[in-house]
């Protein structure tokens, strides 16, 4: 009866963390980062290596989740994750996301190195994109990975840090989850915006056209922004008032630079 759960579940983690990253980040970046800066190859080639052979035990535990029964959706929200779900699958796919997270947060480090060494404000607007990108997730995932492992110790060593009849509180975990959660947006489409803003820039020949440091300062404002927005996902869990007018303003305000990029 929970095998839709399953799938759905396991769907969503591989769409954005086997398919979306690695494909969007790891693969064009490592394509396009030496071609625009004239370089051989990544600064950091073994941290290369190592982000790559990390995701293989990622995807397996991710299969074993599969098969212990993890039917908690792709946010994974307590209490569902803790007592109510019975078997390994849940801590199989916690497994999972820390693996690759930590593949993503090596291959961020390896990339910041690459373009700091090497850049300069006449760089296409590609590489500035993998540059925010790449902050944004040395950010928030380790964000993310705390909340994960509150879940597990939740799950296994008796914490109480979500569970609501030991005092702890499921909001947190909202909290922790969404502040790596809504600036993954932009982290999936920030390079995607630096191609085409790159391509619009090649076909028309001129820089000007479409204001390369308007671009730049656009993609600096989502960055900042970005990470400042996450409880706009959370309406519905009774912020107060102040805390939501907060929330709904930088949400409209984000919409600018956006727009502009």
């Amino acid at each position: 009866s929970e095998v839709y759960n399953y799938l759905i579940t396991n769907h969503g983690i591989a769409m954005i963390f086997f398919f979306l990253m690695p494909v969007l980040i790891g693969g064009f970046g490592n394509y396009l980062l030496p071609l625009f800066l004239l370089l051989e190859n990544l600064l950091l080639p073994r941290l290369n290596s190592l982000s790559l052979w990390i995701m293989f035990p990622s995807l397996c535990y991710m299969e074993l989740s599969l098969y212990g029964g993890a039917g908690i959706g792709w946010t994974f929200y307590p209490p569902l994750s803790l007592v109510n779900t019975v078997g390994s699958g849940v801590d199989y796919l916690m497994f999972s996301l820390h693996l690759a997270g930590m593949s993503s947060l090596v291959g961020s480090i390896n990339f910041i190195t690459t373009i700091i060494s090497s850049i300069d404000f006449k760089t296409s607007v590609i590489i500035w994109s993998y540059l925010f990108t790449s902050i944004l997730l040395l950010l928030s995932l380790p964000v993310l990975a705390a909340g994960i492992t509150m879940i597990l110790f939740d799950r296994n060593f008796g914490t109480a840090f979500f569970e609501p009849a030991g005092g702890g509180d499921p909001v947190l975990f909202q909290h922790l989850f969404w502040f790596f959660g809504h600036p993954e947006v932009y982290v999936l489409i920030l390079p995607g915006f630096g191609i085409v803003s790159h391509i619009c820039m090649s076909l028309s020949n001129n820089n000007s056209s479409f204001g390369y440091y308007g671009l730049l300062c656009a993609m600096a404002s989502i960055l900042v922004l970005g990470s400042v927005v996450w409880a706009h996902h959370m309406f519905m869990v009774g912020l107060d008032a102040k805390t939501a007018i907060f929330f709904s303003s930088v949400t409209m305000i984000i919409g600018i630079p956006t727009g502009i990029k």
